[in-house]
């Protein structure tokens, strides 16, 4: 194999030192491995032992030279990220924005999930552009994107009119509430012994572990939150029935012994309208009287939002409770923790209204 010719850069003092400010501040690894190959070309190395002393083919390091020779400065900085940049215009971006917020089956594709590969191949359908994964990748960053479990969600029956009517209703009930009745969210809660796994910061590397019992053991919480002062009234169980529903309002009527009546809004779940739930209403005349959410719409009950979710990401999510009373013992604090922070921001705006 001949020898390679041995070509030499020459540069100028100015020049040179320009090279080394401009190399010292670089960022990328590859840009800096071309300053290099001109430094070492400028000292009269050759292709081959510059090659050899840099880690790179000596025909990277033809191209380099050339590149320099007829580009200057400017044929060393990699082009490649501005070039992605350039495509990903404002129009793209729109256009990945716009195909996120539908299913990949929603563009005739068979996976379920997107992937970048197939934002790319969807993206370049409607734009003409094909960027690469990196690109992608940024763009989505760009956008406050990000990957998250899938919520399930079953679809409510009634329609949009009709679901809005019924929330309007509440709501007023709610706004225009005398002073002698009581209106409370109701909902009730799964309490498992087997943890829910959720995400934690780690160390690089490291993986958090959480036991497992392995035989699950579950107990029932039903709760109510005041719609005026988030004050919470609760009971547990070993069964989700009517026993503990009916346990609940026996402790609403403790709670409310001044009220003429209690609105309860809930949800359609079956033992709020069995026939034992039913009979026992029966004895209190209009004491009670319950008002149904629109079905399959737990974002709609207030409880479920402001403090189940909480009691599972702060109780429940990877716990290390190795009995089920002990995890009940927790969510007991937790809730009277709740009961304690609403009095205090309670009591602040009633004397802020002074």
């Amino acid at each position: 194999m001949p020898a390679m010719r041995t070509r030499k850069i020459v540069l100028h003092r100015q020049t040179r030192e320009k090279l080394k400010r401009n190399a010292r501040q670089c960022k990328d690894a590859d840009t800096r491995v071309r300053y290099l190959i001109v430094f070492c070309s400028a000292r009269g190395w050759s292709g081959r032992r510059i090659g050899k002393a840099l880690g790179c083919s000596t025909s990277t390091v033809s191209r380099t030279l050339d590149r320099y020779e007829s580009m200057g400065e400017a044929g060393l900085v990699d082009r490649r990220e501005d070039n992605g940049q350039a495509k990903a215009d404002t129009l793209f971006v729109a256009t990945v924005r716009w195909i996120l917020e539908g299913t990949p089956q929603g563009f005739s594709h068979r996976r379920p999930t997107w992937t970048r590969a197939l934002l790319i191949e969807t993206a370049r359908r409607y734009t003409g552009v094909t960027v690469s994964k990196t690109t992608m990748g940024r763009v989505l960053k760009t956008m406050g994107a990000r990957r998250g479990r899938a919520k399930p969600l079953a679809p409510c029956p009634w329609s949009k009119a009709r679901k809005n009517k019924r929330m309007a209703m509440i709501h007023a009930l709610i706004d225009t509430l005398p002073p002698d009745q009581a209106c409370v969210w109701e909902d009730e809660a799964d309490i498992d012994l087997n943890p829910r796994i959720g995400a934690d910061w780690t160390l690089p590397g490291e993986q958090r572990t959480v036991m497992t019992p392995g035989k699950n053991v579950k107990r029932y919480f039903a709760a109510a939150m005041d719609a005026t002062t988030d004050r919470l009234v609760w009971t547990r169980g070993q069964k989700k029935n009517s026993r503990l529903f009916i346990e609940l309002l026996k402790k609403l009527l403790a709670a409310y012994p001044d009220k003429k009546m209690i609105h309860v809004v809930l949800d359609n779940y079956c033992i709020h309208s069995s026939k034992q739930t039913r009979t026992w209403l029966g004895q209190f005349g209009d004491k009670f009287r319950l008002h149904f959410l629109p079905p399959y719409d737990p974002d709609d009950n207030r409880i479920e939002r402001k403090v189940w979710r909480e009691v599972h990401a702060n109780v429940t999510t990877n716990h290390r409770c190795t009995s089920i009373e002990r995890l009940c013992r927790e969510v007991v604090w937790y809730l009277m923790k709740h009961n304690r922070t609403e009095r205090e921001k309670y009591v602040r705006k009633s004397r802020s209204a002074i």
